[in-house]
């Protein structure tokens, strides 16, 4: 979870005080807000608008993109072991209502999950489901090439890129996800319970997970919001959260997605790899190891043979540092507020702890 930003807090606290004159809240009010958090959603991913879809979390999309899925007894969906269990819980379900079957796919003694995902997608495959990074190591995936296979047999090809968008640049015409999944709260620098799906155009013709007013075709019209229609309106619109024109979060999410271009994810990820490098570098000569050989930019899991020491994260935290435990890893993930000094703290905090 990212730091709220102080124009974040700026924002969120003029919008809690809009509601106290809820006459100046307008129809538009309620649509054009989350037109420029799509449009700003989609320039990130190089989609387009019409694909974003606001959420209120990661699950939420991949709980609508698990319900739109066609699967039967003898199908299988391809997901990795230890992914994050927002990408793990609505498979599951699937599996439970259709009778196919969950494929955990371990990882490789030589750490290539791409690899291991390709080859475990065959003509059995309804969907795979994964991250293009690890949450717990930081572990890069070849979304690009999992694409590809699952496309070669026709399955529906999923990717949450919560752990790294914002970081890391995300092209969806260069991966072939059918949906690409986001929360905001993370590197995106957005407010909790606000996140975004893009979904290609031949699935947005899907069943929403909610049937809510505000994604029926006219709900723009408050006079005739009594005129019902199973029509929708253009679209990814269909599979927006409930409410999704929240006035407190949206707007600061606005400012967040606003930030995040400013700076660019290019200069975000040049600004945070020499970092994590230098974490790399000083933990190895502590003698620790790194989880994953290609990890991303911002994201290193590290471990030592015998295990993580007891309470060394709050021997850490004690310093003033701040790290995770993540299975038998320690997460380390540098961000563009750090400095070589930070770096050079969290070395000697965990030379101490070791």
């Amino acid at each position: 979870m990212s730091p709220q930003p102080r124009r974040l807090t700026d924002v969120g606290t003029a919008a809690v005080q809009r509601k106290l004159s809820p006459w100046r809240i307008g129809p538009g009010d309620f649509f054009d807000d989350l037109e420029r958090l799509r449009t700003l959603f989609a320039r990130l991913i190089q989609g387009d608008a019409d694909g974003v879809a606001v959420v209120p979390a990661a699950s939420y999309a991949l709980s609508t993109a698990a319900a739109n899925v066609s699967a039967s007894g003898g199908d299988r969906i391809v997901i990795l072991a230890d992914q994050y269990p927002s990408n793990v819980y609505p498979w599951r379900e699937l599996a439970r209502r259709s009778g196919a079957t969950v494929v955990a796919v371990k990882r490789p003694d030589d750490g290539d999950w791409t690899r291991a995902v390709v080859e475990a997608i065959d003509e059995r495959t309804a969907a795979v489901a994964v991250p293009n990074c690890h949450f717990m190591t930081g572990a890069m995936i070849d979304v690009a090439a999992i694409g590809a296979a699952a496309h070669h047999v026709g399955a529906t090809f999923v990717v949450d890129a919560t752990q790294s968008l914002g970081v890391l640049p995300l092209r969806v015409d260069d991966i072939g996800a059918d949906i690409v999944v986001a929360a905001g709260y993370k590197w995106l620098l957005g407010p909790y319970s606000v996140g975004y799906s893009w979904t290609a155009p031949r699935c947005r013709d899907g069943r929403p997970l909610e049937q809510h007013w505000a994604g029926r075709q006219g709900s723009e019209e408050f006079a005739n919001l009594t005129t019902y229609t199973d029509a929708f309106r253009p679209g990814a619109r269909r599979f927006d959260g409930g409410e999704a024109s929240n006035f407190v979060l949206v707007p600061m999410a606005l400012a967040a997605l606003e930030m995040v271009a400013e700076w660019s994810v290019e200069r975000v990820a040049a600004t945070v790899a020499p970092l994590t490098t230098s974490v790399v570098k000083g933990a190895q000569a502590l003698g620790l190891s790194v989880h994953a050989k290609q990890h991303a930019a911002h994201i290193v899991g590290l471990k030592l043979p015998a295990g993580l020491p007891d309470r060394v994260v709050e021997s850490l935290a004690e310093a003033n540092v701040y790290v995770s435990v993540r299975g038998d890893s320690l997460r380390v993930s540098p961000y563009v507020f750090n400095t070589d000094d930070d770096v050079a703290r969290l070395l000697e905090a965990l030379s101490a702890a070791l």
